[in-house]
């Protein structure tokens, strides 16, 4: 029991609560989808025959819209701690600065390598920030806890 306990506790202190998360871009086509219904509704108290006729306006509305395109020296600003996939491979860096159309960047664990890429060769879908997570926390958290629990459990008995 003993050893489970150290077990525990050895691999609760080697859990990081902070994770690499790909921030999710906001589709401006839903917001259009959804807006001018609301807004048509308040604005046109007319009679429900002329809610049901579709208008002009309205078709060009629904239909959809290309994403904007992902500016990645926004998204890789200097100082971020990112993750990011270049040409199949995954690192792990610390931007540096923008060099013209290339990131000078160092990997996370080694600050004197420098590493550069140019912005093409830059997955844009799957750069990820190091963010804190909090049910990773709350779980880390309530595992101490129990932790604690058992050990006074144990001292008492």
């Amino acid at each position: 029991m003993r050893n489970n306990l150290y077990l525990i506790i050895l691999l609760c202190s080697l859990t990081s609560c902070y994770t690499y998360q790909v921030k999710k871009q906001q589709d401006p086509a839903t917001d259009n989808k959804q807006d001018p219904k609301k807004n048509t509704a308040l604005a046109n108290p007319a009679s429900p025959q002329m809610k049901s006729a579709p208008t002009g306006s309205q078709n060009l509305s629904l239909q959809p819209q290309p994403a904007a395109p992902v500016n990645i020296q926004d998204k890789l600003a200097s100082g971020k701690n990112v993750k990011i996939e270049v040409d199949g491979h995954s690192y792990k860096v610390i931007v540096d600065k923008w060099q013209g159309d290339s990131l000078v960047a160092h990997p996370v664990r080694n600050a004197k390598k420098v590493l550069k890429f140019h912005k093409n060769q830059i997955n844009a879908e799957k750069i990820a920030e190091k963010r804190f997570s909090q049910p990773i926390a709350d779980i880390l958290t309530v595992t101490a806890y129990a932790a604690i629990g058992v050990g006074i459990w144990f001292l008492v008995r």
